[in-house]
């Protein structure tokens, strides 16, 4: 007897629906799978055929063969175990074929028959509901995850038999055997804003160039660079930049929640990523970790970082081919993984914050401490190539922190993260007005078309950035970056003009790279 189940996977990062076909006829003994899968797809059938067992249910001596479609697709990294099962109830008449129909099915089986999380959840439900299912059965643990797509019935089943159970009941006895999942998803985005923050610019004291370019940086999305000797604050002010981000919207957080739930990071009791990404890695991490690929691909820690923070500490103890793999996503905002079987693509859309010692022992250029010789300065600094450097917006010098800038009494007057974040939002808007009908969210998304519409500059203002391109030889790319920035600090001036001092302090951000790099570390 032949039946057919609706399941799903994840190729990449896009979902897709797949049939499982299970054939149950007279013959030798046997349980065979085809539809171009891997090793450990084809195991699914071991797993189903002990849980099928343990689980109670007498199968006859029979042939089975079960078809995953479509064929052109590896399946690879693919969870299939429960439509399996389903499948062969359903062919042997142990359930009600007809109430497969309009219903996904997902889940990992247990040789116990319990059923297990997956990975992919968010997208193959948005996939289910897009296609016109009504109904997706899946773990209990991914039930939560799942009911955030709304309008589209979401059962969790924590074993075999109640799927089962669930199946053959009647239609209107279902809902009231196992409810649909729900999710409140306002009210998570209100426990999110409510949620006490353990990060707050208030901690730090002194560093106000660092902060307020910070503030910058935060308020247009821009890239920012760090340099400074140890201890003066890089690291602790770059994790307090995602307190002083917008919040993610319903719709940036679907995109980071997909991205999470792919990579299988979304725990149980979490339905969304509400909270904007800030992903630290270290200067060991493999290429495939941070880019994103695999045997079985999977998204990288830069497009876990998506609508959020990729934070590099220690920028030049990362090897420059790391570095370097960046230029794209940093260009592109997305990464694109080719393999033999077909191309990935992973959104990648992240503000790089680098922290750096501006020499190996950190203490350049205060020549009463560093005792590197200009070679090793070169060599150190040299791993940030000027490619990358051109793709940063902010270079900011974080100098050593005087001693009255620690005492306690001046933890008062610092200013907080919930301050800075009001300023920050108040240009988002401004950029929200100014976009309004457009593909461009930030500033630092405008391309040189668009820097030409949105950033105008009267006689003095253009005389004044032309002098400084001169100057300072900048390359086009740089040219475009110092009016991205100076767009930003007008936007939070609340000046609808770029005036002069805007540009002064954008071009401040180019001065910072080239005191250092200007020692011949550029290396294009």
């Amino acid at each position: 007897m032949f039946s057919s189940v609706t399941s799903g996977a994840v190729n990449g990062i896009a979902s897709y629906l797949m049939q499982v076909e299970v054939d149950v006829s007279d013959g030798l003994p046997s349980f065979n799978m085809v539809g171009f899968m891997s090793g450990e797809v084809r195991e699914a059938g071991e797993r189903v055929k002990v849980a099928l067992r343990n689980a109670g249910n007498s199968i006859p001596p029979s042939k089975i063969t079960v078809n995953l479609s479509p064929v052109d697709i590896r399946k690879a990294g693919v969870v299939i175990d429960l439509p399996v099962a389903v499948g062969v109830m359903a062919s042997i008449g142990a359930l009600d074929a007809r109430s497969l129909e309009e219903t996904v099915v997902l889940g990992e089986l247990g040789l116990d028959g319990e059923v297990k999380p997956v990975k992919g959840t968010l997208p193959i439900v948005t996939r289910a509901k897009e296609c016109g299912y009504k109904r997706v059965i899946l773990p209990r643990g991914n039930a939560r995850e799942g009911a955030v797509v709304g309008d589209i019935k979401v059962i969790g089943i924590d074993s075999l038999q109640e799927a089962v159970c669930y199946l053959n009941a009647p239609d209107e006895e279902k809902d009231s055997l196992i409810a649909p999942a729900y999710v409140d998803v306002d009210k998570l985005f209100e426990e999110a804003e409510y949620l006490d923050e353990t990060l707050d610019f208030a901690d730090i004291n002194g560093q106000a160039g660092v902060k307020r370019a910070a503030e910058i940086a935060a308020a247009g999305f821009h890239h920012i660079m760090l340099i400074g000797p140890p201890g003066a604050g890089k690291s602790m002010v770059a994790k307090r930049i995602p307190t002083i981000l917008p919040p993610l919207s319903l719709d940036e957080s679907l995109e980071v929640s997909t991205i999470y739930s792919v990579a299988g990071l979304l725990g149980e009791d979490e339905a969304l990523v509400t909270k904007r990404p800030f992903v630290s890695t270290h200067h060991l991490v493999t290429e495939t970790a941070l880019v994103g690929g695999g045997m079985v691909p999977r998204p990288g820690l830069i497009s876990l970082a998506h609508r959020g923070v990729l934070f590099l500490d220690e920028m030049p103890e990362f090897s420059r081919a790391k570095l370097d793999m960046l230029r794209q996503p940093l260009e592109d905002r997305v990464v694109h993984i080719v393999r033999n079987r077909g191309t990935y693509t992973y959104p990648a859309d992240f503000q790089l914050v680098g922290a750096l010692n501006p020499c190996p022992c950190g203490y350049y250029p205060d020549r009463n401490i560093c005792r590197c010789s200009e070679s090793d300065i070169r060599k150190y600094l040299g791993r940030i190539s000027g490619p990358i450097l051109d793709r940063v917006d902010i270079c900011v010098e974080a100098p050593r922190v005087d001693i009255a800038d620690l005492a306690v009494r001046n933890k008062s007057v610092n200013e907080s993260s919930k301050v800075i974040r009001e300023r920050v939002l108040k240009a988002r808007k401004i950029q929200e007005e100014r976009f309004k009908g457009t593909n461009i969210k930030f500033n630092s998304e405008m391309t040189p078309k668009d820097i030409e519409k949105f950033c105008i500059l009267g006689p003095k203002e253009q005389s004044y950035l032309e002098n400084a391109f001169c100057t300072m030889e900048l390359s086009a790319r740089a040219y475009h970056k110092i009016l991205r920035v100076a767009r930003t600090i007008a936007d939070i001036d609340g000046s609808e003009k770029i005036r002069q001092i805007h540009l002064m302090e954008a071009v401040a951000y180019r001065i910072t790279d080239g005191k250092y790099w200007n020692l011949g570390a550029n290396g294009n």
